[in-house]
């Protein structure tokens, strides 16, 4: 592999239920607090019309708000990370993007800085770059995309990281085709290319 790696090992992980739901594979964990957490229910203009659990709002695909933050060094290098097995949609998937779902009354910048200071254990203040919609059998969500320039080390968070890494952008094609890969995150990624181009990206700049 290329780039520096991170990886964090854990013992005795008790895998959660399946259920199956419009078409997806969701997993349900009753005993993690993470789905007692309250989120805003949205309406297609990205108003909010109501709270309700995290476990409700996966278990309904209800649509609601994230953020997704693309981490690089300063060679232009791109983090990316493999979601642990006990993740509530794309477990044990790659992922392009740190980032996650807002809480209720969160605003989207507040949420990029926990984010990452969760996930990667940076404390930092994300740019904040475009809107982003994405929806599928599993999630509909509306966002916000950032991005950070960050050379490490990362405190990977347990329960959400297994492993990550630093990839040059001329590898994360053959990445993303060798191994699955959340699909929101890629596609936000091809929206990134879209808006900056591959070389601004590769330049690292903040």
């Amino acid at each position: 592999m290329s780039g520096r790696l991170f990886s964090f090992h854990f013992m005795n992980c008790k895998f959660p239920d399946e259920l199956h739901w419009g078409g997806g594979w969701i997993e349900m964990k009753p005993n993690n607090p993470i789905h007692d957490e309250l989120i805003d229910l949205i309406d297609d203009a990205g108003n909010t019309i109501g709270v309700v659990k995290r476990s409700e709002m996966r278990g309904r695909r209800l649509p609601h708000r994230c953020v997704y933050l693309f981490v690089f060094n300063r060679r232009g290098e791109l983090f990316i990370h493999q979601r642990t097995a006990t993740k509530d949609v794309y477990p044990s998937y790659w992922d392009l993007a740190v980032g996650g779902v807002l809480t209720t009354g969160e605003t989207f910048d507040v949420g990029a800085k926990r984010e990452l200071l969760e996930e990667l254990g940076v404390n930092a203040a994300p740019e904040s770059l475009f809107p982003f919609r994405y929806a599928d059998e599993r999630t509909v969500v509306q966002a916000m995309v950032y991005r950070v320039v960050h050379d490490g080390p990362f405190q990977l968070q347990k329960e959400e990281v297994v492993r990550g890494e630093f990839v040059p952008l001329a590898e994360l094609e053959n990445r993303i085709k060798a191994a699955p890969f959340c699909p929101d995150g890629v596609q936000a990624w091809r929206e990134y290319l879209k808006h900056f181009g591959e070389r601004e990206a590769a330049s690292g700049s903040e």
